[in-house]
């Protein structure tokens, strides 16, 4: 991930624990945030995170973009299958 964003390709021990660090971090106290929100309704949700990250609108809009084409990838295998199983009764 550093390495995307232009660090050297073998970075020092300490930055990557650093980073790790913040990281997880950041997913955790996302997580706890979504939790309380979601326990109003009883379960925990995709909506719920992207409440959160609502006034991020970077962070929004891709999130967006990926939840789009997770259903996109999702149709196409659900046709891939389909077509697996014409064949297989064809032969």
């Amino acid at each position: 991930m550093m390495y995307g964003f232009g660090d050297d390709p073998n970075p020092l021990p300490e930055t990557v624990a650093l980073v790790e660090d913040i990281v997880v971090e950041y997913v955790t106290d996302m997580a706890h945030k979504a939790q309380d929100i979601g326990s109003k309704r009883g379960k925990l949700s995709v909506e719920d995170f992207l409440y959160l990250i609502r006034k991020d609108l970077p962070k929004l809009n891709r999130c967006t973009e990926l939840l789009s084409m997770q259903e996109e990838l999702k149709q196409a295998r659900k046709a891939f299958e389909v077509d697996e199983e014409k064949l297989g009764t064809l032969e």
